[in-house]
């Protein structure tokens, strides 16, 4: 690729993206629109286009759900059938037409805050946009994907640059043992729905990345997703030495070496992959430390043109933003510096520093940090939550000693609300507060009329999608059961496990040991007092995966797992291989969501704002977004804002608070019925969390807040008109 030696006119609408077709999918001319459809994850958060694909072939849709592999796999006869049937024909139309017309409507964008000189530049390590395409591994990355779908709807233009991953995250099992196993795919790119890149001059489009003694080439691909495209790099390709084709194998791969061979050709490579596209954001957005090397190939083609190293390094930094997501120190990634001196030498020599002063920019401790490195080569640091960013502003104050008290600010996290309401309660606004609900998200008074609400059909909806959450578990556990060796009749008794009628309580996330996930089980005889009461049942599902090397997170599992095979058999239940599609079940169907992180070390903790669309109520340590959503009627806050003088100090009195709230409150209320039968007092606790918790924690007021606060700062900032 030649380097760019002059600044070029911005473009970056996904338009100009051209890509090349692997899949062979033959389709017959009257629904030659299912593969722009299929390539689109727009599907993702569209009940109607799913609903068509499930049409199409319904068993093969619940196994994969992936249109990609679906269309693959249709036999041509059977497009005879469906051609058939006219209410499969008009379906077809229906989804054409809201596809197109979603890509024509007004955005906020363009209403309200105009035309950008260029799109966003939006770079993260993982990118959670759909269980079809396996490239993330938990927040980070499904916070990313919601990002994206965000912009998509409000017209932000932006473009995300991430990694594609051979193997993706591991796919986790548990044996009979209740030990956790890791299996890497092997994915086939060309059945998943993601293209590559057509180069200008034609063939797939391939970038260089300098390494110690060789330049290794990552191919691009690209996932649609509403408006916004995601470019992803690939090095698993026959140009490279098969000793590099691994780079963009694992993510999160262990090895530290390997590691920073992914982070820079993410940071690297994705700066040079836009620029072959002709692609010069007006912002460059740093999700994470992960993609801070962006900064340094930026700093590198500035000193090209003749720029000054120092003054090349803070013209970079004016229009780049940097988040920060979490103040758990093991969470900034650091390396060793002499592993870093070795990296950066090819850097170093095109623009002439001496390699010590290359490594000061990431110094922190004796160590080469990415965080560091991030904060030094941006000019705005926010965290995703407020108390994320006073927390951050005190771990990293001694990197601005001229700054005001708090220099890192923040911008709290929201969700994609399409991507995680269930079918009902989407069925249940449209009925009772608006037709048309999902355009009217941040409208406060929209979702205080849901006060208004029947009781009995909010109950109703919320009741209906808890069901299906059981018939959910009671298949994965089947699957399991059965690899596990269990008997005809175990495996019939199944059927019965979960209660409908019983409160369910979820928690699901990564398993991380700052996390707690066996907090409850701190004094088992009052857990067992809770689950075992035939009057009051109490059920509680888990799920989630520890990191290979986290041992004790492993041990966690194993914990819950025992106890769910064995004492607390049928009140307890792990899923195993937490993905997407389990943490969307277990939002739209849990009647409390638990959430124990050790204060203050949650940076935002999304997975419980998924809950109160759907009904859900949340019960958490009052730390991440939880500080701004708890109002005292609308959930619960576990603990105290004071921190304990030792972490088992904290756990214990965090422990005790968590029991007396199940004891005393939570369980009490969720059984206290009126005559009719209907639990008024919960429901209105219901009512309280939907109307405070969904418009002020939607990533539409996210983004929106991102926009306004961020990007048309950064992109007053810059010195050039594109760059």
């Amino acid at each position: 690729m030649s380097r760019p030696d002059r600044y070029a006119e911005p473009v970056g609408t996904s338009t100009q993206i051209a890509t090349l077709q692997v899949a062979d999918i033959e389709l017959p001319p009257e629904m030659e629109r299912l593969r722009d459809l299929a390539y689109d994850l727009w599907w993702s958060w569209s009940p109607q286009a799913t609903r068509l694909f499930t049409w199409i072939d319904p068993d093969h849709w619940r196994r994969y759900h992936n249109p990609i592999q679906l269309l693959i796999n249709v036999e041509p006869h059977h497009w005879n059938r469906l051609l058939g049937d006219p209410e499969f024909r008009r379906t077809y139309e229906s989804v054409i037409h809201s596809l197109d017309a979603y890509r024509a409507r007004p955005r906020w964008f363009d209403q309200h805050l105009g035309a950008m000189p260029g799109p966003i530049g939006y770079f993260s390590m993982e990118f959670g946009i759909h269980e079809s395409l396996g490239v993330y591994s938990g927040g980070l990355g499904i916070l990313a994907g919601d990002h994206c779908k965000a912009a998509s709807d409000l017209g932000v233009p932006l473009v995300g640059v991430g990694l594609m991953y051979r193997s993706g995250y591991f796919r986790q099992t548990v044996d009979a043992d209740g030990f956790q196993q890791h299996i890497y795919p092997d994915y086939d790119f060309a059945r998943l729905p993601v293209l590559p890149v057509e180069a200008p001059g034609g063939g797939v489009l391939t970038v260089p990345v300098d390494l110690p003694g060789r330049v290794v080439q990552a191919a691009v691909w690209k996932a649609q997703v509403g408006k916004v495209p995601v470019l992803m790099l690939d090095t698993d390709i026959p140009l490279n030495d098969p000793a590099d084709r691994p780079i963009t194998g694992v993510l999160y791969v262990r090895g530290r070496e390997m590691r920073l061979c992914q982070e820079i050709v993410l940071g690297v490579g994705g700066v040079r992959a836009l620029r072959a596209l002709g692609i010069y954001p007006a912002v460059w957005h740093m999700n994470e430390g992960h993609v801070a090397f962006l900064g340094l190939e930026r700093a590198r083609e500035k000193v090209s043109r003749g720029d000054g190293l120092t003054e090349a390094i803070q013209q970079s930094a004016l229009n780049t933003v940097f988040t920060t997501h979490t103040p758990v120190p093991a969470g900034n990634e650091t390396f060793d510096r002499e592993l870093v001196k070795k990296y950066l030498g090819p850097w170093t020599q095109e623009v002439g520093a001496d390699a010590e002063a290359a490594l000061s920019l990431g110094a922190e401790g004796g160590t080469f940090n990415l965080t560091v490195l991030a904060i030094r080569l941006s000019s705005s640091v926010n965290g995703v939550s407020k108390l994320h960013g006073k927390v951050s502003s005190a771990m990293w104050r001694h990197l601005w000693p001229e700054a005001p008290e708090s220099p890192v600010g923040y911008i709290t996290n929201g969700v994609h609300t399409e991507s995680w309401i269930g079918p009902e309660m989407r069925a249940l606004y449209a009925h009772h507060l608006d037709p048309d609900w999902e355009h009217h998200l941040l409208d406060p008074d929209l979702w205080t009329r849901a006060g208004a609400i029947p009781d009995s059909a909010l109950w109703a909806a919320h009741r209906s999608q808890k069901e299906r959450l059981i018939r959910f578990v009671r298949e994965r556990v089947r699957v399991q059961s059965a690899r596990h060796g269990r008997s005809p009749d175990e495996l019939r008794e199944v059927e019965a496990l979960l209660d409908p009628r019983a409160l369910t309580i979820g928690f699901a996330r990564r398993f991380a040991t700052y996390k707690r996930a066996v907090l409850v089980l701190s004094d088992l005889d009052r857990l067992r007092k809770l689950l075992n009461d035939t009057a009051r049942p109490l059920q509680m599902i888990f799920a989630g995966k520890a990191h290979p090397a986290d041992r004790l997170g492993q041990n966690f599992i194993r914990q819950l797992f025992d106890l769910a095979q064995g004492e607390f058999k049928g009140k307890l239940v792990f899923i195993e291989d937490y993905d997407m599609e389990v943490g969307r079940m277990m939002v739209q169907g849990c009647d409390v969501w638990l959430n124990t992180p050790r204060r203050p070390q949650e940076a935002s903790g999304t997975s419980g704002q998924k809950c109160p669309i759907n009904g859900g109520i949340n019960c958490s340590i009052l730390d991440g977004w939880w500080v701004e959503g708890y109002r005292g009627d609308n959930g619960w806050a576990i603990g105290e804002e004071n921190l304990a003088s030792t972490p088992e100090e904290q756990d214990a009195t965090d422990a005790l608070s968590l029991y007396k709230i199940l004891e005393e409150e939570t369980v009490p209320l969720f059984f206290q019925k009126d005559a009719d039968g209907l639990r008024r007092k919960w429901i209105a606790m219901m009512k309280a969390s939907i109307a405070s918790c969904v418009p002020q924690f939607s990533a539409h007021r996210m983004v929106r807040d991102y926009a306004q606060q961020s990007y048309l700062p950064a992109a007053g900032r810059r010195q050039h008109p594109a760059e």
